[in-house]
Parts: C-alpha cells; structure tokens; sequence
C-alpha cells in the first residue's frame, strides 16, 4: 500500500485565507502578523496500490482545475518546510468528497483503499496559548466534527476502525435503586424520565432477567421526545380546570377530523399525521405530500452538517411517504441571533451567530442544489434568545401517484436497507436531541452530528421511484432518528421482525451490534421486498451503483427480534415497545404574562421615514437576497413564482407557486408564517398570527382558500416548566380554533422542545416559537399575481382593518417601546376576506397584492414600489382617528394593500360588500413613495432607492 498527498492551491486569490483572518478577528480582535493565517490549501490523503504515475494522473484528471488551481504530489511522510497545520474530519464522519474520489478513480481502473479530504492553514509562526485555542477550536476547525494536526497527517489519520469482537452485554437494572436509574439514563444518554426508567426495570423484572444494552437503547430511541413526542401527547391538567387527556390528539388531530367530518364527501385530504408526510389531493393523476422537519441542535453543534442532514432527512420522508413520492421542492426556516452578536456575549461552547448563519445556508444549499430540487420557499428571523439554540426547519413537497400512496408490510417480506452505508455518525442523536444544550454539548453531542452525502441521495432516490413504479417493495421509510432501530421498529410495530444486525453494510469495521442498530448514518431507507422480487431489486439498485442488502424478514410474532452473528442479542415485545411508555401528567400554568393593552406613546414625535428605514434594515425584514441566490429555485422547470420577484427580481415574493406536473397549469402555493416576538405577550395571539401569516401569503398570490393545508413545527423551551407548557397550550388551542373557523386541516407537524442552554451561570431560552407553512391548491396558475407594483395611474387598497397592536411589532423593536398588544385575529372575518380575495384575483381585476406583516403598511408599499420601480402616493383619511405611527406601522393581521387599474376599481370594491376595504392612493410614475397623514401632511417623503438601500443593507454573511 501506498500513501501519497495532493495539496491544491489557487493561483489567484485566497478566499480561505481572507475567511478564517476575518473570522478569528471577530472572535477575537485584530490579530498580529504572526497569528495571521499567511496561505490555505485543500487537499487529498489517497491509500492504495497506487504508483506514482496513477497518483499524478488521479491529480491532473480529476482532482485539480489547473487554469485557476496549482497542485503537488508528495510523500506525506516527509514534513512541511513551513509552519502548518492541517484539519481533517475525525475518524467516523462522513467524508463525501472522499467518497467521490473512490467512485472516480474506480471509473478509472484505479482502485483506492482508502481516501481522506483535509484543508491547511499556514502560519509565519504557529500560535499558542489563547490564540492557539480560538484559531484550532473555533476558527480552523469545528471540534464536534474535526481534528487539527500540526503539520502533515499519517496512515493512522486514515485508519477508521479496527475489527469488533462480539461481547453481550447485560445491563443490571432490576436491582437499581431510583437514583442508580436516574444516572444510567443519564450517563448512557438515554434521556429516559426516573417513570419510564422504573417502567423498563418493572418489565425485564417480570420477564426475570435483565436487558441487553442494545434492548435499552431501542426502548430509549423509540420513547425519546424527538421519535415519541411524549409531552403533546400527554395528559395537561390546566390551572383553569381544563384537562387534556392528549394535547395534541384533543387540539390539532380532533380540529382536522372536524374539518374533514365537515368535508364529507368533499373530503381532499388522503392521509394525515399517520405517515412520514401529510398526503392531499392534487388531480386525477397525482397526490401532494409535504413534510416540515426541524434539525436545531445539531446544527447548534455543527452548522453545514446539521442543516446538510436536516434537508436530506426531511427529502426522505417524504421519499418515504406511502410507496414513494417525488420531491418536486423544498423549504427553509431559519431562527438566529444577530450576527453582529458581541463575542464577550457568546456562552462557552456556543458557535458564533454569524459562523452559525454560514454553516447552516451553506448545508441547506449544497444538499438541495446537489440533488437537484428547487428551494423555493422559506424566512430567517432574528431574536437574541436564539444564541445558544438556533432553529433550522427544512420542508420538502413530493408528487405522489395517486395509486402509490398507501403501504402495508406483509408477513415474509425482506427487510432490505438501501442507499448509504452504516457508520459511528448519528449515535444518540434522537435521545441527544430531546436533551438542553450546555457548554459540554458541543464534545458530548459530537458523536451525535452526522454529515450527508447528497450524490448517494439522488442515487439512491432515482432507484425507489423505479422500483416503486415496477412494484418491488410494499412498504418503504426513511433511516432518520434512531436509525434501523426506528425505521424496522416502526415498519414492524403491527406484525414483528428479525433482523440480522451483521449482515448491514458497514462504512469501515468495528461497529459494535448496538451501534449498527442505533446509528443514525445518513442516506439510508428501509424497505419491505416480497422475497419473490429482491433479485429484481438487487439488480436495479446495482445497475444504478446503489447498494442494498437484506437484514432479516418481517414475521407475525409481535415481537422485535435481534441476531449477530447468528447469536440473539435482543427480544422486545412491539406493544411493550410502542404502547409501553408511561403517560406523564404535566401541569400547564396559562396567561401568566399580564401584557399591557395600552402602548407607551412617545413624548416626542419621532422621525417617522427614519423608522421606516430602520423596520427596512432590521435583520428580520431586510432582504434575504444573499441567502436565495445561493439556491437553485429553477432546476425541475416548475418555478412560477420566485421568491424574489419584480423589475429585477430582487423584491420579496409572498408565497412560492410551482406548477409541478409539466405541461399543466395547475399549481401549488407554498408559505410560512412565524412570529415569536408576539409570544411573550400572548401565545394564543402569536400562533393565530403565524397561521393568519401563512395563510395571507398563499391569498396574496391567488390560492383557493378553500383548499389550503397546514402545517405546524413546535419549537420550545422546556415544558417541565407549567408556565412554559401552559404557553404552548394556548398556542395548540389557536391552532385548533382557526383550523375549524377557516375549515384548513392541519395535515402534518412536528415538535422540538426543550431549546435551551444552562451552564456557567447562563440560562437562554428560545422564544416559544411556532411556524406554520401553508401549501394551497392553484387551479390555474397564469392567474396568479406577484407582489410588485405594475404600472403608473393605478389605485390602491387596503383591505383588512387596522387596529393599534404595536406589542411585539417591529415598531417597538426599533423605538425601544414596550407593551402594547399583540395582534389579534378576528377569524370570521379573515375567512370572508380570504375568499373576497381569492375572487378578485381568480376574475383578473388584480395587478399586484402583498400582505401587510412585519412593519405594517409602511414597509409593504415600500416593498412593492421599489420592487416593481413604481411610486405611490397614500393618504391616510379614509383610516379612521388612529394616531399616524399606529397606521403606519400596526401589524394587525389579515391585511393586505392591493394595486388594481381604474377601470376595475368599481367591480373589484363589489367583491367586498360589508367587507373592510379601502381606497389610500395611487401608483405615480416618479420613483418616489409619498404618505400623508390625516391632515394632509407628507409623513413619509422619500426616493425608492433610498428606501431600497436600506432594505438591502447587507445580511452578514
């Protein structure tokens, strides 16, 4: 065996180098000469029976580009002339690149043992002490993931694994006091309650033995908040009387069956909150589904990874939806703290906000370009309590066959792993992740963190869809939290399974039987093959270059056996497993913030454009530009709304709308509404809003209210707290409301609770924070209307009512005010004007629609005149008495300001008998934006470039 090493440097410019100077600046101040990185390299650690000529050939055909790259070849046993240090991954992580080499070179008749991808830094002089901590740990390397070695690596940085010699091991629980069973849940990162410890030591008790450590942690992944959601589904005795028996189940499921009772016959949904994805109707030949997931604690650990699995996972589920869905689009979410966050503020064992915000739009945009599935949809909010605990919520849409999407496993079916091989990465990651952050996350979540490989992927999901259409498997899901342990245990849950752990695909040896059970290594999806057909399998998959294997044979026994190497090392009873947990009782404290209902009115009146400008420029509204252009939203050829639209497709889009079966114009919207600001003041109100967000958004761009889906994604702090879970009470019952008063089922969701961080005398809890995203039928979508003003000569209305709810607003961010109320939605008549506006634009008298949301009315004509390059003139005398910052600013919901030409004006007011509609301006040709006060007054005079300068004041990235 040979090792050689590849260094790879630009010839022009060192963007790595001006990266990581400028990061260790921010972490730390102005750094000497000698603590400056002086050169960057990346580069290939290659083993094999490979001669020197194969390695040249390897780097000048395939791993180099020499017109902008220089690269060398070279013994790595000899040492570096110059101060250096090189980082790799830790042995274990995924390393894609890697991989790709492997494949190429084999395309090429070189066949490679072994490949491991590295970067180097190169100094005048190595730093120490402090520097040397900030530089290595923090700057040059994420220590969850990585390793720094100083100068070059050796063979041993490419050795993997040793071989795993089987040992059973039997964890003595039936004789552990409560304390002794407290500690093994936590030492084992088994994240089990003292109740449900004492449930499993009460069953092996009576089954007369103790567990296997692989039964312990198969009982823990599928009890785990993240796989269970145990505290939604928990019985909530409420300090008002109120009790339920199941949060969720008594809220959200009992609102959809209402709404789909109410349906009947008319009933559009196919499946709900029962599969990997919420499954609708879309026409004759196809269904939708979508599935919104959230990954937040890994990417607080590791940003480009969490987030990178975060979209591969959600593109799973629904790839494993019913028999198999096509992912047509993707979405994302994401919750931050400033990025010009202090460093003396950042926690111990806290990423920087900015090198969080890069890791995870760099994640979400190499894995969905890389599989090629537009990202068409999403929003980034910033609040300082995301610091410790950023959330990353990625969506995915999928175009179903109608006849595909229903799955049942059959007795004697193969138990066939597909895609990606198994590996250390993932261990824990659904226990982990139902657990708080603290300093110590970071190198005990470590081993938690996985990093995907999108090219395995799309591999992988070419070969399912043919196999779905040719009928090969009757039931598939994905490999996410838990790993083998969920995906068979889940499939298996009604009927029971052997699986033969030894017979799974390994990355490199020494896996333990317990670690392949539980490994969370992505790109992985389970199947059930009748055995007639897994030769025609096996030959697809291989004719793709996808690898699959048979582990065992779903059996009717209910129960989960465990072999390796032929010996039993588990036996659990599937309704002990799934139906055994203990329900907890949880107490809910509800309206404990006593919000004041009146807003402090400035002494002073303030400079009303300055606060324009200042909502304009607010990391929350400002333009995302810098996030969407680094995504693919054309690939697939759907794309009918953008997310940015306008004269130079720069202003932002309300809703998505693709069309995503070719050569129809029928459509679909996408939309997420999410507002956590309001949530300290009332979270029945903030959730109405989130759901009132989404929905407007859909409206705006022509969506049919009456076929419109929800979706809802809890994210809070920790619900042992009955203050903090009576606010996600109140947040469950807003959910429920609206869903029956607008007849919208919610059709999917998931929860991450506990998002907080304590340590060092530091306590950070998030904001609770609900999202909603909305997916709505188009019947047409040449009808549908973008948010950019059209023409000059036109008029403007607002429809919707504004009232005096500054609390939680944008307003009040940028003054400094408190109190004040939070929005408040009037849901009768939000659904009447839903459907008003839906009429209008489905009959042609609408030019441009936007809702009015963070900023109010100011913001959104500003939005809509600098993006369509047209004025406005508005006049607030037909508002009512209301002071001019309230009118200007409010973000009462259910509103939005419309553009429709003179001649339509007459028929388009019809559309809103009895109804809140009103006539405030005109477009101009000038390229200006005007306000007027009651008076007369020009409160806001300003150039739409001034105002577009302000919006597009730069992100940070």
């Amino acid at each position: 065996m040979m090792l050689w090493e590849i260094e790879i440097r630009a010839l022009t410019g060192d963007a790595e180098r001006d990266r990581v100077n400028n990061e260790y600046e921010l972490l730390h101040g102005n750094a000497s000469a000698a603590a400056r990185v002086m050169a960057t390299a990346r580069g290939f650690l290659i083993e094999g029976d490979v001669d020197c000529g194969d390695a040249r050939r390897l780097m000048d055909e395939l791993l180099h580009d020499s017109v902008v790259e220089g690269a060398t070849l070279s013994d790595p046993t000899e040492p570096i002339n110059r101060p250096a240090v090189t980082v790799l991954f830790k042995p274990g992580v995924m390393d894609p690149a890697a991989m790709s080499v492997i494949d190429a070179a084999a395309d090429s008749s070189i066949n490679l043992a072994a490949v491991r991808t590295f970067r180097r830094y190169s100094f005048d002089e190595l730093p120490g002490g402090t520097e040397r901590e900030i530089w290595f740990r923090k700057v040059l390397a994420n220590d969850a993931v990585e390793q720094v070695i100083v100068g070059r690596p050796r063979l041993e940085h490419l050795t993997l694994g040793t071989s795993y010699d089987f040992c059973l091991v039997v964890v003595p629980v039936r004789s552990l006091d409560d304390a002794a069973l407290e500690s093994l849940s936590r030492t084992g990162q088994l994240a089990l309650s003292l109740a449900e410890m004492k449930t499993v030591q009460e069953h092996f008790r009576g089954l007369g033995r103790d567990p296997t450590d692989i039964e312990l942690e198969t009982i823990a992944q599928t009890w785990s908040e993240h796989c269970s959601h145990k505290t939604l589904k928990s019985r909530v005795e409420c300090d008002d009387g109120t009790v339920y028996q199941n949060l969720l189940k008594d809220t959200i499921f009992a609102a959809t069956q209402q709404v789909r009772a109410e349906l009947g016959a008319d009933d559009w949904c196919i499946s709900v909150f029962e599969d990997n994805a919420g499954i609708v109707k879309f026409d004759e030949r196809f269904h939708i589904c979508i599935k919104v997931e959230t990954h937040n604690r890994p990417s607080a650990i590791e940003p480009y990874g969490g987030a990178n699995t975060g979209l591969g996972g959600v593109i799973r589920d629904v790839l494993g939806c019913g028999l198999g869905a096509k992912p047509v689009a993707n979405t994302d979410v994401f919750c931050f703290a400033s990025p010009d966050t202090a460093v003396d503020l950042i926690p111990p064992g806290v990423l920087h906000p900015r090198k969080v915000m890069r890791g995870v739009v760099a994640g979400v945009r190499d894995y969905g370009n890389r599989t090629g599935i537009p990202t068409v949809n999403g929003a980034v909010v910033f609040h300082e309590r995301y610091l410790a605990n950023p959330l990353v919520f990625c969506g995915t849409v999928g175009l179903i066959p109608v006849d595909k999407a229903q799955k049942k496993v059959q007795a004697g079916d193969l138990i066939v792993a597909v895609g990606g091989r198994t590996g250390r990465d993932g261990i824990h990651g659904a226990t982990w992740s139902s657990l708080g952050l603290n300093a110590e996350s970071e190198s005990v979540g470590g081993g938690a963190v996985q990093i995907g490989n999108a090219i395995t992927e799309k591999k992988m999901l070419d070969v399912l869809l043919q196999a779905r259409d040719r009928g090969l498997y009757s039931a598939v899901t994905d490999c996410g939290a838990g790993g083998f342990s969920s995906a068979v245990g889940e499939m298996g849950a009604d009927i029971g399974a052997i699986v033969h752990l030894d017979r799974a695909l390994l990355k490199y040896d020494g896996l333990s039987y317990t670690e392949i059970w539980i490994s969370e290594a992505q790109e992985r999806m389970v199947l059930a093959v009748p055995a007639d057909k897994w030769l025609q399998f096996q030959k697809l998959s291989a004719s793709e270059g996808v690898e699959a294997v048979a582990l065992g044979t779903f059996e009717a026994t209910g129960k989960l056996k465990l072999l390796y190497a032929g010996q039993p090392v588990g036996e659990l009873p599937m309704n002990f497993l799934h139906d055994g947990r203990p329900n907890v009782v949880r107490l809910a404290t509800l309206n404990s913030v006593a919000a004041s209902t009146t807003y402090s009115v400035p002494d002073q009146r303030p400079n009303l454009l300055d606060i324009l400008k200042a909502i304009l420029a607010a990391p929350s509204v400002r333009s995302k530009e810098a996030i969407i252009r680094q995504y693919d939203h054309e690939v697939q050829g759907g794309s009918v709304i953008k997310p940015l639209v306008g004269v130079h497709e720069d202003g932002p889009g309300d809703a998505a709308v693709i069309a995503p079966v070719l050569g129809s114009t029928r459509g679909l919207a996408i939309g997420c509404g999410l507002n956590p600001r309001y949530g300290d003041l009332d979270a029945y109100a903030m959730a109405a809003c989130a759901i009132d967000e989404a929905v407007r958004n859909l409206v705006a761009v022509g969506t049919d209210p009456s076929r419109i889906a929800l979706l809802d994604n809890f994210c809070w702090g920790n619900t042992n707290d009955p203050i903090v879970l009576g606010a996600l009470v109140r947040a469950c019952e807003a959910c429920r409301d609206l869903s029956i008063a607008w007849s919208m089922p919610f059709i999917s969701g998931k929860d991450s609770l506990h998002n907080e961080y304590r340590s060092h005398g530091r306590h950070i809890a998030i904001p609770g924070t609900l999202l909603i995203t909305a997916l709505g039928l188009i019947p047409d979508v040449t009808k549908c209307v973008s948010m950019d003003l059209k023409a000059p000569g036109n008029r403007l209305f607002l429809i919707g009512t504004t009232h005096e709810h500054l609390g939680g607003s944008h307003y009040s961010e940028v003054t400094n005010h408190v109190g004040g109320q939070a929005p408040q939605v009037a849901a009768s008549t939000a659904k009447k004007l839903f459907h008003a506006i839906h009429a209008a634009i489905n009959s042609g008298l609408v030019r441009s629609c936007h809702d009015l949301s963070e900023g109010g009315l100011a913001v959104a004509i500003a939005e809509m005149a600098f993006a369509g390059e047209i004025g406005a003139d508005l006049q607030f005398s037909p508002l009512g008495e209301l002071a001019d910052d309230v009118l200007l600013f409010s973000e009462s919901p259910t509103r939005w300001l419309v553009e429709v030409t003179p001649d339509n004006s007459a028929e388009f007011a019809r559309c809103f008998h009895n109804l809140p509609i009103f006539d405030i301006g005109k477009t101009i040709k000038e390229p200006r934006l005007r306000i007027a006060g009651h008076n007369g007054e020009w409160l806001i005079w300003s150039a739409l470039a001034d105002l577009k300068s302000a919006w597009q004041t730069p992100l940070g990235l």
